[in-house]
């Protein structure tokens, strides 16, 4: 259990500090540090697979279907990450982290829309306050937050198509970035002959950068592939928190993005909402536990 907790926080505690990864890279193009990312991350899978000798394993779960809801969830997860990475480097980083912290409401409704679930009131209460905060800041500051709807819709869409084949981190990380690096890698290839790649043609640092991608990526999932199978996964859903939560801090803190008011107001009902659907289903899972007999006297 001690390890599981340790596990979970080294996940989200990467995770929360992929901004200043990505910033560091601002200089290179998003789609090229996407395609570096892609590219290094099947690299080191692949090692990683052949050191711990489980290509038999992961040739028996493989069927056509498997294939393709990998392919799918490997095709959403790339938009992710590329949507994240441009947003971190176009000083989007608060509106990032607001996807994340929406993003466990978003999971509930596709439960609602796709597993037909039914929600209890206090659930469809969270979700509604969720979207009343989105709606005050796309009429309080003009525009919808587009950027985090995005980032928690197809980070939602993916766990869900990840639910569908649950392979383990491992496995399930190999086929998806295998099922994109192709293109990456041929788009890598094509900048290198037009005289645009940046890799070994920037500094030796962002060269570096560029190659630990992989090991950057594919780490914390696999901390928290071990962590998830150590603790229960309502606490994991509380950890999850630490890693939006850091960003946000750097972008407010260290990066110095606009937080007015209309932001604040819409974040505050957002949080808001996370505490209402936290506190429910604790109050929901401590009703639903059996209570002890009564000693016999």
């Amino acid at each position: 259990m001690k390890k599981g907790y340790v596990y979970a926080f080294l996940a989200y505690g990467m995770w929360g500090v992929f901004p200043l990864y990505w910033k560091a890279l601002q200089n290179v193009p998003s789609v090229q540090i996407l395609a570096h990312r892609v590219v290094w991350s099947l690299v080191f899978l692949v090692l990683l697979i052949t050191l711990r000798r489980e290509w038999e394993a992961l040739r028996a779960r493989l069927s056509p279907r498997v294939l393709g809801v990998y392919a799918l969830s490997g095709a959403l997860v790339t938009l992710n990450w590329g949507m994240y990475i441009w947003g971190v480097n176009a000083n989007h980083v608060v509106e990032t982290s607001l996807g994340y912290f929406i993003n466990p409401l978003v999971n509930v409704l596709l439960g609602v829309v796709f597993l037909r679930e039914r929600l209890r009131p206090g659930q469809w209460l969270a979700i509604g306050l969720a979207l009343a905060g989105v709606l005050y800041m796309t009429f309080a500051y003009g525009r919808l937050p587009w950027l985090a709807l995005a980032l928690a819709f197809t980070f939602g869409i993916y766990g869900y198509l990840k639910k569908t084949f649950p392979l383990n981190s491992l496995h399930g990380l190999t086929l998806e970035t295998g099922a994109v690096t192709p293109l990456m890698l041929g788009y890598l290839i094509f900048l290198e002959t037009r005289g645009q790649g940046a890799f070994l043609h920037v500094s030796a640092l962002e060269s570096l950068l560029l190659a630990l991608a992989g090991v950057v990526t594919a780490t914390p999932l696999l901390f928290f592939g071990m962590g998830a199978r150590l603790i229960p996964l309502s606490t994991m859903g509380l950890i999850q928190y630490l890693s939006p939560t850091m960003q946000f801090l750097l972008g407010v803190f260290l990066y110095h993005e606009p937080f007015d008011q209309a932001r604040l107001v819409g974040f505050s009902v957002v949080w808001l909402a996370l505490a209402l659907y936290l506190a429910e289903g604790y109050w929901h899972q401590r009703r639903a536990e059996p209570k002890p007999e009564p000693a016999q006297g």
